[in-house]
């Protein structure tokens, strides 16, 4: 991660035959594309990889999550819960929807605290949305059942996980509905770009639709397509969906490489006595896009954080500080900061968190440093960079 790192001539051919048609835009032209289209073909790519039914690319990763909600009838008067780690994406498509984000404690996965879940559960709750950050996952058995036991939608934010999978099953395909992003700096890049997988036939129609318009896409003639329902404009285009595609199709190479530089990096941090490494639930494998670990306290987080910086590691985040991944720093959310006017059920929604305890969650979070794991890097830098981390952290640790 991040699939820019090794753009080639397999990413420049696939772009350049849209070029050579002229036809940027994924649906219609058909008499001009000379057989060419990405989008379709990624999406079969997709579906093909992890074994499911449906996947629908839009343009961009929160779009996927937006419009996943919206397929599945979340909107307003309903809550929806996620984590207080996570890309503001979340509550953002959340509350797009006009639905009210509750905003949970995290545990030693760096995702959703199980007993926390169970505790926010209301009348209102339509959906537990699980984000699985940093390449690996929540535990989704628990998470299944408690959705079971409510009759909740289970749907699973992927988007920095792709490639990841729980119990021999890819990250994305537990859930009613899987979302990935394939941005700039994601596994798989589409320079700009998201998708939604679902095995649930009417959801899968109305992700065709909804992301177009509403055009429900019958026939050859654009200009006459019906529009069975509302729908808003989350295409992708032909260029993004062709850089997409031959990404896609490396995507073994990637996970390989992300996996040998992870393994490295660890191997060289695990005998010391002041690293953690985070909990991965019984039975999943991450994407080994990141390396995280817990050190013995945020003072000590902070040195090492500091440490890196000084000595070259970059690429290291120490997210308590962060403004866009963690709540302590969403204060535009706490303060209903909106360009336009939220609806009072939103407004009293959110009113929980202008005195929330968030305690739990600064206890992982303040205690936690995230490696990004490039794919550029070279053994030997990986093993260099192994033996820096390590020497930083003896020196704050001792």
């Amino acid at each position: 991660m991040p699939g820019f790192e090794l753009f080639g001539d397999a990413e420049r051919k696939e772009v350049h035959d849209v070029l050579d048609s002229g036809v940027l835009m994924r649906y219609g032209f058909d008499g001009l594309r000379k057989g060419h289209w990405k989008a379709k073909d990624l999406e079969l790519a997709i579906k093909k990889r992890f074994t499911v039914q449906h996947a629908q690319l839009v343009s961009n990763g929160t779009a996927a999550v937006s419009i996943a909600l919206a397929v599945a009838g979340v909107g307003t008067g309903d809550e929806v819960i996620m984590p207080s780690f996570t890309f503001v994406a979340s509550f953002e498509a959340i509350m797009m929807m006009g639905a009210t984000p509750v905003v949970v404690d995290i545990d030693d996965t760096l995702t959703l605290d199980i007993e926390a879940v169970k505790a926010a559960i209301t009348p209102k709750t339509k959906a537990i949305m699980p984000v699985h950050m940093c390449g690996s996952m929540a535990n989704l058995d628990a998470l299944s059942a408690i959705c079971n036991e409510h009759n909740l939608l289970l749907i699973e934010d992927a988007c920095q996980a792709i490639g990841g999978t729980y119990k021999g099953k890819a990250l994305g395909t537990v859930g009613d509905l899987g979302c990935f992003s394939f941005d700039f700096v994601k596994t798989v890049t589409c320079g700009e770009g998201g998708g939604v997988i679902t095995n649930n036939d009417d959801y899968a129609q109305r992700l065709d639709h909804f992301s177009d318009h509403g055009h429900d896409h019958i026939g050859s003639d654009r200009g006459v397509e019906e529009h069975p329902y509302l729908g808003y404009n989350f295409r992708i285009s032909e260029l993004n969906a062709a850089v997409g595609l031959a990404q896609f199709r490396r995507i073994d190479e990637f996970l390989a490489l992300q996996k040998k530089h992870y393994s490295i990096i660890r191997q060289e941090l695990e005998p010391l006595s002041s690293v953690i490494f985070r909990t991965v639930p019984e039975g999943g494998e991450e994407s080994y896009a990141f390396l995280n670990f817990f050190l013995d306290d945020l003072e000590t987080a902070r040195a090492v954080s500091k440490e890196f910086k000084t000595n070259g590691i970059d690429v290291c985040f120490h997210y308590y500080d962060n403004n866009w991944h963690y709540i302590r720093k969403w204060e535009h959310l706490k303060e209903q900061k909106s360009l336009y006017p939220l609806c009072q059920e939103i407004k009293n929604g959110l009113s929980y968190l202008k005195d929330k305890d968030f305690s739990k969650s600064d206890h992982y979070i303040g205690r936690n440093i995230s490696c990004l794991i490039k794919l550029s890097w070279s053994e030997e830098e990986v093993r260099n960079r192994a033996k820096t981390m390590a020497e930083c952290i003896k020196k704050v640790c001792g």
